[in-house]
């Protein structure tokens, strides 16, 4: 445990815990749950922005950079992540090869696959693989390094083994998007990962539940415009929405 992380105290702690399963706070919502004052509070995040653990916004603060961990992301939203699968399921036609990569809401993609179907699934997510196991579906782990925290495989030799394949479709999670950021992670290594998955994919979708809408993380990795459908639970506002008609994004909405 890093020194920084043994200077947190219990509040400090509990905030962050709160923003593990959030991704953000805002100082009112605080003001509420703990008996202290907005200066305390503000002492607070100025404390745990110095230790790199979160960015202030305006009333509030966001998760910095930190990856979720995926146990704890499964249980949120599941309704909407379930009904998303299902969506993006359904997309996926006879013969296709596909890539699914690692994350909450691309699991309910692998969970809603039929048995036996005539598909090739491509992933580097080791739950994903756990989940079509039985299925009668064949499917390809790519090697690296596993990231504990999203039970995904990352690094040089994931990224050389996905430059050699070709998809019909990928369906790849993100944790923000923005207008001007496009779609973003808060993993580097997740990141380039996405990327050649996108390059080698002859349909991008996007699966991401609404409440990624307007974030921006650490790592961009796709302009809106380099992808061909996003598949989520409710409709994105309005900047939004205009900025991913302009950029031909189809938008598939289960709300």
């Amino acid at each position: 445990m890093s020194q920084s992380h043994n200077q947190v105290n219990q509040r400090q702690q509990q905030i962050l815990d709160r923003m593990a399963l959030t991704g953000e706070v805002k100082i009112a919502e605080l003001k509420e749950i703990f008996d202290v004052t907005e200066m305390t509070l503000r002492r607070d995040m100025e404390k745990l922005e110095q230790w790199g653990h979160i960015k202030r916004t305006f009333g509030g603060a966001i998760l910095l950079g930190k990856d979720i961990e995926l146990q704890e992301r499964i249980g949120v939203l599941i309704e909407e992540k379930m009904r998303i699968g299902r969506r993006a399921a359904e997309l996926v036609q006879p013969g296709d090869s596909i890539f699914l990569d690692g994350g909450s809401t691309t699991l309910q993609v692998a969970r809603c696959l039929a048995s036996d179907r005539n598909m090739t699934v491509v992933t580097n997510a080791l739950n994903i693989a756990a989940e079509l196991r039985g299925k009668r579906i064949p499917t390809i782990i790519v090697g690296g390094m596993m990231l504990d925290a999203t039970d995904t495989l990352i690094g040089p030799v994931a990224a050389n083994a996905l430059s050699t394949m070709a998809f019909d479709r990928a369906f790849i999670g993100a944790t923000g998007m923005a207008v001007k950021h496009g779609f973003s992670n808060s993993n580097m290594y997740e990141t380039e990962i996405k990327r050649i998955a996108i390059a080698q994919s002859a349909e991008v979708n996007i699966v991401m539940d609404h409440t990624k809408f307007g974030k921006q993380d650490l790592f961009s990795f796709a302009a809106l415009n380099a992808v061909n459908r996003l598949i989520t639970d409710s409709l994105p506002d309005r900047e939004l929405s205009d900025a991913l008609l302009e950029a031909s994004v189809e938008v598939v909405a289960d709300a």
